[in-house]
Order: C-alpha cells, then sequence, then structure tokens
C-alpha cells in the first residue's frame, strides 16, 4: 500500500517558486556554485556564478512579487 502524499502548506504559493539548475561543476561544500535559476510564474530567469548571485536574484524577484500584490 502507497502511503498518501503530505498536502502542501498554504503558506507555499507558486508566485515565489523557482527552479534552481546547478552546473555539473558546481560544488556547494566547497562552495562553488553556478548554474541557472526561473521564477515559475513569470519565467524571468538567469544565470548564476555564486551564491550571493543566486540568492540577490530570487531577492529581487520576491520583492517585486510582493509589490505587484500589493498594488492589487
Amino acid at each position: 500500500m502507497m502511503a498518501q502524499p503530505l498536502a502542501p502548506p498554504t503558506s507555499l504559493s507558486v508566485h515565489r517558486a523557482f527552479v534552481v539548475e546547478f552546473h555539473a561543476e558546481a560544488d556547494l561544500q566547497a562552495g562553488r556554485v553556478s548554474g541557472r535559476v526561473e521564477h515559475v510564474v513569470s519565467g524571468r530567469a538567469t544565470s548564476f556564478q555564486s551564491q550571493e548571485m543566486l540568492l540577490a536574484f530570487m531577492a529581487q524577484v520576491l520583492c517585486e512579487v510582493r509589490g505587484d500584490s500589493a498594488q492589487k
């Protein structure tokens, strides 16, 4: 008998979802972080060569998403 999947918490929103793809050479434990990140809803995407760049892009998009929802 298969276990039933857990229902996602209601605080999770597709508007705050990202897809992150790491390059094959990336080594998170060694601090080598590079790849591509895409915001699911808007399709905005960028490449990144550091954890700081990844987080900065995500923060920028989330700030814009919050701004858009506040205007509605």
